[in-house]
């Protein structure tokens, strides 16, 4: 955000300030370029009892629905942010006081063309949910006089978000150049990864997309599903589908035995989404799964989901059973062939890391299985080494906790790796069997025959370039520096030499034939000739011992 646009935002932004200062945060406000006026009013002196992360969490609920659905998202990013801060803002109450009918009217008015009567036989006008972003009414189709349940988006919230948004991207921007403490953590980047994912939920269109592509790929629909979505009258602010008739989570809504079949049924869903499918949903948490009267668990809230391609799903499974068995080296391992290309990290700080982190959430001796935490503080401490990895990955491990907690809820004796263990065996399979031995066969043929087919032309090409005389070979040696100095100077002391020989022997020569002028007795010019070999000589030996001392 621009430095204007902080003025242009001036009422939001002092009830923003306002808060987070109520809340123990006015340190941090004064280390932002505020002008003088507003900076003043946010000073506190109170020292909260609260811990930072409760208060952050407190915070976001006062500042309303955008900053709950800001604060959920970014709860599925633990490896961008640390994991208390993450089971602080998992806590966020997604509840809020119902909007006018009339106010929701105008919104069905506009996005269905013309009066919602035309469409619904019946509309409760009184809500049965009211979330940060829609609020659900119960309603009855004409056509085919079904039950539905219409979610239709708050009038003007999405205006709202992203105004809210821009706030906190210049306050992301302020923090990360102003305090030293958070410049680790990269808050522009952390906001701009959980900006893509509250845009796409504020689409409607994304959410019925899932939803059914889930209901197309599942294939236990006796024991979960989704509702089905009617995609005729969906649009990107309002949602129908199929009206669910249900009880929240819990073992009293069923008998014991059919609680911890719904919870095997659920965890063998979830791991089966996401290691087969490679599609699942990103928060089935309790509010977001229903016990239905037939005995099945309904997944609702798909506006966001997790993708994972076969590469991705592949290391996951290996990353999972590494995690399980304690091998730190081996997670280490994987972790560091799904870095980015050029990360740098000490990898055996980060095993040490890693190990403490199994010991104390993997630690199956003692009745400690976390296996959603453990997965949460791995992909913090990859991120805090130096390798993020995929988003999905930090949206499966949210998964896999909300899972667990589900499943303990249904079946105090739930152990995930019991409903794991088929699943991996059917990725192994998958990974080695026949019809994948052939389609990588396939693969492999289909490359092969494209670089064939392209060589021809290849050879034909250079063929030409030949026949033109188009042809320039460029050969550097590298390395051979040294040895062109070596032999120059070799070479020139080997020419002093041998002037200094002939120099020796010619004034000898001259010295016998007492040839005048004479010097001391002897003739001059061999006199001369002798002095100037001497000093060739001296120079000679001077220079091989200095150069001898310099290597």
């Amino acid at each position: 955000m621009k430095p204007f646009d902080l003025l242009g935002n001036a009422v939001r932004a002092k009830e923003i300030f306002a808060v987070f200062a109520r809340h123990g945060f006015a340190d941090f406000i004064n280390q932002l370029d505020l002008p003088a006026t507003l900076a003043r009013r946010f000073q506190n002196p109170d020292k909260p009892r609260r811990s930072k992360w409760e208060r952050i969490r407190l915070a976001a609920e006062e500042l309303g629905p955008a900053w709950v659905k800001f604060g959920q998202l970014l709860s599925m990013r633990p490896d961008l942010i640390p994991q208390p801060l993450i089971l602080e803002l998992r806590k966020l109450q997604n509840a809020v006081p119902p909007v006018d009918f009339k106010d929701i009217r105008k919104v069905l008015v506009e996005e269905l063309d013309g009066d919602p009567q035309h469409v619904f036989a019946s509309f409760d006008e009184t809500p049965i949910a009211a979330a940060s972003l829609a609020q659900v009414h119960r309603a009855r189709l004409h056509e085919s006089d079904t039950v539905v349940a219409v979610k239709v988006q708050r009038p003007d919230i999405s205006k709202t978000i992203i105004a809210d948004l821009d706030l906190v991207e210049w306050l992301a921007n302020q923090l990360h150049q102003r305090s030293s403490n958070l410049k680790p953590y990269d808050l522009p980047s952390v906001v701009e990864a959980v900006r893509e994912g509250v845009e796409r939920e504020i689409d409607f269109r994304h959410e019925a997309r899932n939803q059914s592509y889930f209901s197309t790929k599942n294939p236990s629909p006796e024991d979960v599903f989704a509702p089905q979505v009617y995609n005729k009258y969906t649009t990107d602010r309002v949602l129908v589908m199929d009206f669910i008739e249900g009880v929240p989570v819990g073992p009293e809504a069923v008998s014991a035995e059919r609680a911890k079949e719904l919870a095997a049924g659920g965890a063998t869903s979830i791991v089966r989404q996401v290691l087969i499918d490679g599609f699942f949903h990103a928060d089935p948490h309790a509010g977001n799964v229903l016990i239905t009267p037939d005995g099945r668990l309904c997944f609702l809230d798909w506006g966001l989901a997790g993708h994972l391609t076969r590469r991705l799903r592949y290391a996951l499974a290996d990353f999972w059973v590494a995690a399980v068995e304690g091998d730190a080296e081996s997670v280490v391992r994987i972790a560091a062939e799904l870095a980015p290309p050029g990360s740098r990290t000490d990898l055996r700080e980060m095993e040490k890391d890693v190990t403490l982190t199994l010991r104390e959430e993997l630690n199956f001796t003692i009745g400690r299985q976390e296996i959603g935490r453990a997965m949460l503080k791995l992909l913090f401490i990859f991120g805090d080494h130096g390798i993020p990895l995929s988003r999905d990955y930090a949206l499966m491990a949210k998964a896999v906790l909300a899972i667990e907690e589900i499943g303990r809820a249904l079946d105090p004796e739930f152990d995930l790796r019991d409903h794991a263990a088929p699943v991996l065996k059917q990725l192994y399979r998958e990974r080695t069997g026949p019809r994948s031995m052939g389609r990588r066969s396939r693969e492999f043929l289909r490359g092969t025959l494209a670089s064939l087919q392209e060589l021809p032309s290849s050879v034909q090409r250079l063929v030409r370039r030949f026949e033109h005389d188009d042809i320039t070979v460029n050969l550097e040696h590298k390395g051979l520096d040294d040895l062109d100095d070596a032999i120059e100077t070799a070479a020139n002391r080997i020419t002093l030499g041998l002037v200094s020989g002939a120099l020796v022997i010619g004034s000898s020569m001259i010295v016998t034939t007492g040839i005048r002028p004479l010097l001391f007795g002897y003739p001059a010019l061999g006199i001369v000739g002798y002095l100037l070999s001497g000093m060739m000589g001296v120079y000679i030996a001077w220079d091989i011992f200095r150069h001898s001392r310099n290597r």
